[in-house]
């Protein structure tokens, strides 16, 4: 059975830096993280970290104010993020510029010979944030909070700014289920970064798809539009399943639109088969 968003624990997670390049050795020195379900805290993380062989470049500390006097005592990485993996433990990880925080928190693991678990699912909440606030002029965290109301003086410190983007993320939740994204897996194919979650999530579709060509059927789909963030239902005679740049599509007569169009797959919310096809 599918798992509703409300039953899912998330845990949005913020680290702070001493650079902004992963690639070029750059290390945490903060990690926060609130551990939430159906919108209510169940826990939080944080800590500061000794960067131990790095020093705080001067443009992070013009942004997270964090001194290397403040970091001469805190634990080390291989003492902090064994903790941070058990306060993950079974949850889905979710960040505001998820690839960048993920990024370091990967980088870090690996100097420790540790790595985050096989079917851990992360969620990029400023994708979201694109998708179902289509036509705001920036995505910066203080300026999405800022629509909705949220009162800030974001001090971009990593437990702040999680305490921003829970704050966000439960603008976001009515949104998403206002256009029927209510399920886990249907927030992971829109906005997830867990390839192997993904590859399952678009083959089982993809399958689907090519049932429905096999056997001359026609598909009812829920579609969330590319554009206006917005879903329609359709049916669409499958005509074929295409790839392109690393992204896969449907080909297929929409009988909504009158004609031939074009479906990105992870784009489908839901799908299902249809009557046989009327030929001629």
């Amino acid at each position: 059975m599918p798992k509703n968003i409300s039953e899912v624990e998330f845990t949005i997670f913020d680290v702070e830096t001493t650079g902004l390049e992963v690639e070029s050795g750059e290390r945490i020195v903060e990690i926060a993280a609130a551990r939430m379900k159906d919108k209510k805290i169940q826990g939080v993380f944080q800590s500061l970290v000794n960067p131990e062989d790095r020093t705080i470049s001067p443009g992070a500390f013009a942004v997270n104010q964090i001194t290397q006097d403040m970091l001469k005592d805190a634990p080390n990485i291989v003492e902090v993020l064994p903790k941070f993996l058990d306060f993950i433990s079974g949850s889905c990880l979710a960040a505001y510029n998820a690839p960048f925080d993920f990024g370091f928190l990967s980088a870090q693991l690996r100097l420790i010979n540790r790595r985050l678990s096989e079917g851990l699912q992360i969620v990029d909440i400023l994708a979201m944030a694109k998708r179902m606030l289509p036509h705001l002029e920036r995505y910066a965290l203080g300026f999405v909070a800022n629509h909705f109301g949220i009162e800030t003086k974001q001090s971009h410190r990593a437990f702040s700014d999680v305490q921003l983007t829970v704050e966000v993320f439960n603008r976001l939740y009515p949104i998403l289920i206002k256009k029927g994204i209510v399920y886990l897996e249907q927030l992971v194919s829109l906005f997830g970064l867990s390839s192997h979650w993904l590859d399952d999530i678009n083959n089982a579709k993809i399958a689907q798809i090519q049932e429905a060509l096999d056997l001359g059927l026609v598909l009812k789909i829920r579609y969330l539009s590319q554009q206006n963030a917005n879903f329609t239902e359709r049916e669409v005679i499958p005509k074929a399943i295409m790839q392109e740049k690393n992204k896969m599509y449907l080909v297929g007569f929409c009988n909504l639109r009158n004609q031939e169009r074009t479906f990105r797959i992870e784009n489908i919310l839901h799908l299902e088969l249809g009557q046989k096809q009327c030929l001629g």
